[in-house]
């Protein structure tokens, strides 16, 4: 099958992007980046130097990775991933600044990740919790966008 690269990315030295991978427009892999096979990989992404990530997985849209990191599960959009195994840290704040995403929807990904990471929920009770929050925005909005993608995800996402 196909291996798709999009548009306007960088791609430092030593990435390798594996068979049947998906890799979106505007970005960014440091040096060894790695995909393993069927790998998506979302428009505006940063893969941190030497940062694997395993078969099957995702990388949502201006998500970024930390420098290292080993990547097992789905990294949620709008997120930042560190460590071994990786973990999600916070929100890509000033990623979504550069990019000129409002204050409002920074503040609401900001609570979206609380409800998720932070509180004793359940990724199920959070979900159902922003969900009505978040029901008169669009699916274009970014909290919902977050939503929908940790309800399609096969793997699981990072914790």
């Amino acid at each position: 099958e196909t291996t798709t690269i999009g548009n306007g990315g960088h791609f430092l030295a030593y990435c390798h992007i594996a068979h049947n991978c998906v890799v979106g427009d505007g970005v960014i892999f440091s040096n060894n980046g790695t995909l393993a096979g069927h790998v998506s990989v979302a428009d505006g992404a940063i893969l941190g130097g030497l940062s694997a990530i395993h078969q099957f997985c995702r990388v949502g849209r201006h998500a970024m990775t930390g420098g290292c990191s080993k990547i097992v599960q789905d990294v949620p959009p709008f997120m930042i991933v560190d460590g071994n195994p990786a973990q999600v840290r916070g929100v890509n704040t000033v990623g979504l600044r550069r990019h000129d995403f409002p204050e409002e929807q920074i503040r609401a990904l900001k609570e979206a990740y609380k409800a998720i990471y932070k509180r004793r929920l359940t990724v199920a009770e959070a979900v159902s919790g922003l969900k009505k929050h978040h029901a008169a925005e669009g699916p274009d909005y970014p909290v919902n966008e977050l939503i929908a993608f940790v309800e399609a995800s096969r793997r699981g996402i990072l914790r």
